[in-house]
């Protein structure tokens, strides 16, 4: 693991989630989807957290690039989009190293990447499965409590489904298809989504980072 991932790591399991500054990123990849897309979610969750669970994330949110040694500053890592997504053989070397150190993913679908990050997941852990997790997993019963994803967007009339990657016990990339958990996140005039919506998928969200930063 490299040193600064250990040091990161450190700090999470010898203080408490509310202590301690640390940053999160959205990840940057290639293949033509928008990356870039929902550019106020990460920042807005942010400072829900840092509010109602008096965190302290920085909010300075950045984008890390796949293959970039910069992605081991991040413990946590956000990705979405609409369209397709293209591991490069480096990167798909850097960002398995990445997880199995101690990263996490977290890849919300925006609508239209699923063929695509399914695919390519399967490049960077071709002997792992994604599992669907129950609605009783731990990362649904944090500070808030939630009976599985919450639904924000309606688009095929799917259930909203939480998939993870799991290396030795450990869930290290989490996948929320048919849920638009991030929109959920903008600035409300992006989606004018009801109140309720917005505060459903913001608690959805700080229960992900509670639980990737706790266990």
């Amino acid at each position: 693991m490299p040193g600064f991932l250990i040091i990161i790591f450190l700090c999470f399991t010898e203080l408490s989630f509310t202590q301690g500054t640390f940053q999160v990123a959205v990840l940057k990849y290639n293949g033509g989807g928008d990356y870039y897309a929902n550019p106020t979610a990460l920042p807005n969750l942010v400072q829900f957290c840092n509010k109602e669970l008096n965190t302290n994330i920085s909010t300075d949110v950045p984008y890390v690039e796949v293959g970039s040694r910069d992605i081991f500053r991040y413990p946590f890592v956000h990705m979405t989009g609409h369209g397709n997504v293209v591991f490069s053989r480096a990167e798909i070397e850097n960002l398995r190293n990445y997880l199995l150190a101690g990263g996490f993913l977290h890849i919300d679908d925006n609508y239209g990447m699923d063929e695509f990050i399914r695919a390519e997941l399967k490049k960077v852990f071709p002997d792992r499965q994604l599992i669907e997790l129950p609605a009783t997993h731990p990362i649904f019963k944090q500070k808030y409590s939630f009976n599985g994803l919450p639904k924000i967007h309606e688009h095929n009339g799917k259930r909203p489904q939480a998939y993870g990657i799991i290396d030795d016990g450990r869930l290290i990339c989490l996948y929320t298809y048919e849920t638009d958990l991030s929109d959920g996140w903008e600035d409300f005039q992006v989606h004018n989504d009801p109140a309720e919506k917005r505060k459903a998928a913001l608690q959805m969200g700080a229960n992900i980072l509670m639980y990737v930063f706790t266990n």
